[in-house]
């Protein structure tokens, strides 16, 4: 079967089964409805006010100097490196795979129909998406033929940077890679220190990194739970649950091969939500 085909074929019919509400914050949030729009500060209960979202758009639009886009990533975080006066090395990306798995559906296109209906669906989002993926091309323009220069430079150098963390620390060796100087960079180490920072995989790491402290117990319960229990669950004709905290509260055991993985947080969720909708943009 093909979940995706299923979902866009009609996906005003799974509305009430894709919205979660989390009472602890007060809101409704729909992770296949303007998750970006969501992340911006767009209700999810306004997803047909088209008009009111196209007036806030349009503020957020003179209020944010930046918006990044995932498809041109190398683009935006040169840009961003411009407006911040910071150096090359404080925004080298490390490149890898993602998504390995393999699952039938994976390189499923979809047809004009269903792109159509999820337009339609996301509204607010390809609205978000549309307007600043504009307003990033005007302002790449508005660099001067300077800018491409830098983007080649930025690719090269990235790709020497992630062949050279990958390699060491897979083999847990403190070599370092010199990067010479040039017109948009003064010289730089590539130490082991600086590999473990551009390579750490996890959000939940960084994010620990950045608040200064580990998430609490109850700030976990709250994570939602994740998609393999909750297809375990319906498997076995008992209720599913959208966080941790009420699985944990019902106290049902789910047998399984495999230690369950830590809940996944809201922030991966739209993430990977978030790839999907631009995906489809």
């Amino acid at each position: 079967s093909n979940p995706i085909k299923t979902f866009l074929k009609d996906p005003w019919k799974y509305r009430n089964k894709s919205e979660a509400f989390f009472v602890h914050a007060n809101l409704s949030w729909d992770g296949t409805r303007n998750p970006m729009a969501f992340d911006m500060g767009w209700p999810a209960e306004k997803a047909d006010y088209e008009e009111e979202a196209h007036t806030y758009i349009s503020k957020l639009d003179t209020e944010f100097t930046l918006v990044m886009i995932l498809e041109h990533l190398d683009e935006s975080v040169v840009m961003l490196r411009r407006l911040m006066c910071w150096e090359v090395k404080d925004v080298i990306l490390y490149s890898r795979i993602e998504n390995q798995r393999h699952y039938s559906y994976k390189s499923y296109v979809a047809t004009p129909k269903e792109r159509e209906n999820h337009r339609r669906w996301s509204a607010v989002d390809y609205m978000l998406y549309e307007t600043f993926n504009k307003s990033l091309w005007r302002k790449i323009d508005a660099q001067g033929p300077d800018f491409y220069e830098e983007l080649r430079y930025f690719r090269t150098i990235r790709e020497s940077i992630s062949r050279h963390c990958a390699r060491a620390m897979k083999e847990r060796k403190n070599e370092t890679l010199l990067i010479a100087a040039s017109k948009w960079s003064p010289q730089f180490v590539v130490d082991h220190t600086y590999c473990s920072y551009i390579t750490a995989w996890k959000v939940y790491e960084l994010d620990v990194v950045m608040r200064g402290r580990e998430y609490t117990r109850e700030e976990l319960g709250h994570s939602l739970l994740n998609q393999k229990t909750n297809l375990r669950l319906m498997k076995k004709g008992l209720p599913t649950f959208v966080n941790r905290r009420d699985f944990d509260a019902a106290g049902i055991r789910v047998p399984h091969k495999a230690p369950l993985r830590r809940p996944e947080s809201l922030e991966d969720i739209i993430h990977k939500t978030l790839k999907a909708s631009m995906f489809l943009a």
